[in-house]
């Protein structure tokens, strides 16, 4: 029997059996619609966690030279968090070596951070995060400015009291007023504020634009370490990753003789990327695909059942008309063929209606919910494959039982 033939008999027996039809389609629809909606949520906190958070801290080809890693994933045995704490903090002292040893054109940035409670005329005491920056922060960050201007080197340079906030925080100390040129107080300290930068956006409903940024040789940054001249971090950006990867291993050279570590010693601080930072997330999310996977199977195991008896039982109630087609010369090949793809196309039309209702429901999460959802092109291709997969396995025995029917014996079927 041709395919194309098989398939339109499959289909005129689903609109003739429609009640029976629907339920075959229901299991597989819904093993698929959980396969396309786990997988997908997955899919979206990958790049949310790739894209969104460990992208607005870390910037694209850079690396962070700090005391210890700034991204902590996961539960941490508390020996490294003692190891972590005994380590040397960072100091400006530090800087200029680590710069000297920098290939040409690479960017650099220091960075101190910290809580602080910042204070206007026109609103209540606000809790924010305080940066205190030096060399190019704004160009490695790709921060723009939507009002006022950045610091100039004089201002840098002289460590003048002056502000740029972020979105949130003028919301927030200047409710309806245009913040520049106004006063804003940081540890008893009056500051101008001359600039506003682009939003950052938020993750998990957790804004990251509540912060004011000032010169790290003003006052601030009395408020952000237990000593002046200790910092956070040096931030260092290179053209690609060869040169990121070069401008590590002179960084590292650096701060080891600094150090003064011997040969076979690890390392007292930490230079965090990007791809350091997600190593726990890359392996957590290959066990959540995983899991996505193999718990959405459960229904299509069980779909399966159900498809087998429905064509079980369809054997039995069209035995007369097999035998009327083996009468009229079918062979046993197009009876298993007949009966295999009735059950593959039912299956895979579950599995096609599964697949727009994963679809609606990823958005409906995305929507309604912080959690993230991004569909997976592989997801649809599964599902499909594995819609057609359960109906043709689980149509195999139905269609081999409808094959060995003797035609005498299945014309005097009433």
């Amino acid at each position: 029997m041709p395919f194309l033939e098989a398939v339109r008999l499959a289909l005129q027996t689903i609109r003739v059996q429609k009640l029976k039809s629907f339920f075959t389609l229901a299991g597989v629809c819904i093993g698929v619609m959980f396969l396309i909606t786990v997988v997908s949520i997955i899919e979206g906190m990958g790049r949310y966690m790739k894209e969104d958070l460990v992208g607005k801290i870390i910037a694209v080809n850079s690396f962070e030279l700090r005391r210890r890693p700034n991204i902590n994933m996961g539960e941490m045995d508390p020996s490294v968090w003692e190891e972590y704490r005994r380590r040397r903090r960072l100091y400006v002292s530090d800087l200029l070596p680590v710069v000297e040893a920098l290939p040409e054109g690479t960017k650099w940035a220091q960075e101190s951070e910290g809580g602080v409670q910042a204070t206007s005329q026109y609103a209540r005491p606000r809790s924010t995060t305080a940066i205190g920056i030096d060399g190019d922060w704004f160009g490695i960050k790709q921060l723009g400015m939507t009002d006022g201007r950045a610091f100039t080197e004089q201002e840098m340079a002289q460590g003048e009291n002056v502000l740029i906030l972020g979105p949130d925080m003028v919301d927030r100390a200047f409710p309806g007023l245009d913040p520049i040129g106004r006063e804003l107080r940081i540890g008893g300290i009056p500051y101008r504020v001359i600039g506003v930068t682009e939003s950052r956006g938020s993750v998990f409903g957790i804004s990251f634009d509540n912060f004011v940024i000032a010169p790290w040789r003003s006052p601030i940054r009395r408020l952000l370490n237990p000593e002046p001249q200790m910092i956070d971090a040096v931030i260092v950006q290179a053209e690609n990753q060869t040169v990121l990867i070069e401008a590590q291993e002179r960084v590292r050279a650096v701060m080891r003789t600094r150090h003064k570590l011997r040969p076979g010693t690890g390392d007292d601080f930490s230079m965090e990327t990007s791809a350091s930072a997600l190593e726990f997330w890359d392996k957590i999310e290959g066990y959540l695909v995983i899991a996505g996977v193999a718990l959405p199977a459960i229904g299509l195991v069980v779909g399966a059942i159900v498809i087998m008896n429905i064509m079980l039982v369809a054997v039995a109630e069209r035995t007369r008309e097999i035998g009327i087609r083996k009468a009229l010369g079918a062979k046993r090949r197009d009876i298993l063929a007949q009966f295999i793809v009735e059950s593959a196309t039912l299956s895979t039309l579950g599995a096609i209606l599964g697949i727009a209702l994963g679809i609606a429901l990823a958005q409906a999460i995305a929507a309604l919910t912080p959690l993230p959802a991004s569909v997976a092109p592989w997801s649809i291709v599964v599902g499909v494959l594995v819609g057609g997969g359960v109906g043709i396995i689980s149509g195999v025995y139905p269609a081999s039982r409808a094959s060995l029917l003797d035609p005498i014996t299945a014309l005097r079927q009433e």
